[in-house]
């Protein structure tokens, strides 16, 4: 079966980050992605068939600078339904591939920017990544243990959060009320504004005053000793996060805890440096493996803290097959499911310019004239190896 997005049509001006990633995201489902490379451009450090965020696309290698190759791609938009850039505000103005350039020769287009700061504002044609986005909305510093630094996540936060999904939120609402209007709009999908409304729960328990603006004292950021982790005898570690009053009393039974009269309650707040010796003392006992055994059956929401090469051989993320191999290689499986279309992995990431030939034999255009010219650049010696 095709995917959920098959028919969606979408053309990707190569970037970096969040903007490949949401158009894998659309590959995955289905969705037929083009990504515009640029001679000489790419950021991937190795192979590029190994580039993940490329998996599923089709590549063409446009040469900007030449006004055959803008129209190559002002081409390619017109029977596209979305456009995807990650450029900083006004650059693909200058390159003759902005809004309203794309929109003259296709209105019902859906323009998705992505970029870190937005498109306007003070900071709008500044340089940054994640660390700076997720700073400035106090996402970051809502993360680490009391009387420590800020502790940096991986990039999953801003760019990834509060950009890639975000970016896909709106472009497919767009695609959805271009369906009824017939009219494209301009989907700006600023990092910033994204990571911001992921912090929504935490800004209610703040104005609730049910949270404290400092890090590690609250019940969600490891302030509690019964949501944090715990070192085993083996050095593994092990995640804690018996939130609800049940399932805490199953941890603490399971623990060996519960017959002790002298256990601190679970919300005695002044006590709560007791309670947290109290399990890392239990758990440095044991083996991670010993643990997870103990745990596994039970509802105590206590897990293993899996590195990425153990993860894909947990026995629930093998059996739905959560992670895929390929060619030898792990990845992430599409996600999420559909019952009646579901995703599937199609072809891996091309080369850039594997596909050059066959999108402008598409379009109508004289692939060889424009090969010839460097207009366009192919991969492997069709019409001379991208440079």
């Amino acid at each position: 079966m095709p995917g959920p997005l098959e028919g969606l049509r979408v053309v990707e001006l190569a970037g970096i980050g969040p903007a490949p990633f949401a158009a894998m995201l659309l590959a995955d489902l289905g969705a037929d992605v083009v990504r515009v490379e640029r001679p000489g451009r790419s950021s991937w450090p190795a192979d590029p068939q190994l580039d993940l965020l490329q998996r599923g696309k089709r590549s063409i290698v446009v040469d900007l600078k030449q006004a055959d190759g803008v129209d190559v791609v002002r081409r390619l938009t017109d029977r596209a339904d979305v456009l995807i850039e990650g450029y900083r505000p006004g650059v693909a103005e200058r390159l003759g591939l902005g809004p309203e350039d794309c929109a003259r020769s296709n209105p019902a287009l859906v323009y998705g920017r992505m970029t870190g700061w937005g498109q306007d504002g003070p900071l709008a044609d500044r340089a940054g990544h994640d660390i700076a986005y997720i700073a400035l909305t106090g996402a970051l510093h809502a993360m680490g243990r009391a009387g420590g630094p800020p502790q940096v996540p991986l990039n999953l936060v801003g760019d990834f959060g509060g950009g890639s999904l975000y970016l896909l939120l709106g472009v497919l609402a767009a695609v959805w009320e271009a369906g009824r209007s017939g009219r494209g709009q301009v989907v700006d999908a600023a990092i910033v504004d994204g990571a911001a409304s992921l912090m929504a729960m935490p800004f209610a328990f703040l104005g609730a005053g049910l949270w404290q603006d400092r890090r590690g004292v609250n019940l969600l950021d490891t302030g509690a000793p019964f949501y944090d982790v715990y070192e085993t005898s083996d050095g593994g570690w092990m995640a804690v996060g018996p939130l609800e009053p049940q399932f805490y009393a199953a941890f603490v039974q399971l623990l060996g805890l519960a017959d002790d009269a002298s256990m601190p309650g679970q919300f005695a707040l002044a006590e709560w440096p007791e309670l947290r010796r109290r399990f890392a003392e239990v758990f440095r006992t044991r083996t991670r493996d010993e643990w997870t055994e103990v745990f596994t059956p039970s509802d105590a929401c206590v897990a293993p803290v899996l590195s990425m090469a153990e993860a894909p051989e947990h026995p629930h993320l093998a059996a739905r097959g959560t992670y895929v191999r390929r060619n030898g290689r792990t990845e992430p499986a599409p996600a999420p499911r559909f019952d009646r279309t579901p995703a599937t992995l199609t072809d891996g990431p091309p080369l850039p310019g594997t596909h050059s030939r066959e999108l402008l034999e598409e379009l109508g255009l004289d692939a060889a004239s424009l090969l010839a010219s460097g207009a366009v650049l192919a991969a492997g010696g069709d019409g001379g190896p991208p440079r």
